[in-house]
């Protein structure tokens, strides 16, 4: 179910107010005080900005290729979102990203750009309109952790649309349970055992949705149809786990599909643009068994 603009300008004026214009606060993580920020990367915000002004008009899906190499180069950086344990906060780090906030942010920016906004609280508005529930923040649970819910729900809102009928295409049943069953990883959980039950709802019912991949030794027959900006969730045969891995299409010069994203890997640890094409990217894998693809729509 969508949420209205209007709702979405209340969640973020609550949410400024509550800390200051996008200021910093103090907040208690397991006894120990931290400093938050709400949106970090202020000087990466403005220099997009400024080379931005002949990209509104863009494809959605080409702003956003436009948009992650700018990002290119960036720390991967975890946990970026886990800024308390008493509350839910929606933050933008464009000084260090995840796998899932590099793609996420990349798609909030490209939908502020196309709305014609330009200040960090619009994006933080299309960030919380794409990273919760519905577009709307509330607790833990409210953010969409599993990205096949994710793409679900972002579906919903009309912000994607998930690609099916490729070439090669198979069904795919998510099976997640790994919140629930390791709640002890997660802080918020941990100071709030009463949400786990909550989660436990929401991990049936995405075990109820089902999706169209493409197996890794398909992805051959799918790449001709992929463009610059469809998203990439990579599932996985992982117990308790839907999707391990995600990151954006990027078509080069050469017009063939290649994967970008915020890589973990010890020996690269930033956003990257891998060379080969995106069906020769995993085929080594031993834990990824195809990929899930979502088109970005205009807002």
């Amino acid at each position: 179910m969508s949420t209205s603009k209007s709702s979405r300008r209340s969640f973020i004026k609550t949410l400024l107010s509550s800390v200051g214009a996008l200021g910093s606060f103090e907040l208690g993580a397991f006894g120990q005080a931290k400093q938050a920020e709400v949106f970090k990367g202020k000087s990466v915000f403005n220099r997009i900005l400024s080379k931005s002004s002949h990209w509104r008009t863009l494809p959605i899906g080409v702003l956003m290729g436009k948009i992650a190499r700018e990002l290119e180069g960036t720390p991967y950086q975890s946990h970026t979102l886990e800024l308390a344990v008493d509350r839910e906060i929606c933050s933008v780090n464009l000084e260090g990203l995840d796998c899932v906030t590099f793609f996420e942010t990349t798609l909030g920016f490209a939908r502020m750009l196309k709305k014609g906004g330009s200040t960090p609280e619009a994006l933080l508005n299309e960030v919380a309109f794409t990273r919760y529930r519905g577009g709307v923040a509330g607790d833990f649970s409210s953010r969409l952790h599993y990205t096949s819910d994710w793409l679900f729900d972002n579906q919903v809102k009309h912000s994607i649309q998930l690609l099916a009928d490729l070439p090669g295409s198979e069904l795919f049943r998510p099976q997640v349970g790994f919140m629930s069953t390791h709640s002890g990883s997660y802080p918020q959980l941990v100071a709030h055992p009463e949400m786990i039950e909550k989660i436990r709802n929401q991990e049936e019912k995405i075990n109820s949705r089902s999706f169209e991949f493409i197996p890794l030794n398909k992805l051959s027959e799918a790449e001709p149809m992929l463009r610059t900006g469809d998203i990439v969730g990579l599932c996985t045969n992982q117990p308790g786990l839907d999707i391990s891995h995600t990151g954006l299409v990027y078509c080069g010069d050469d017009g063939i599909p290649h994967f970008m994203h915020a890589s973990s890997l010890k020996g690269n640890y930033k956003v990257t643009l891998q060379a080969v094409p995106i069906s020769k990217t995993w085929v080594s894998s031993k834990t990824i068994t195809g990929a899930i693809f979502a088109r970005p729509l205009e807002p």
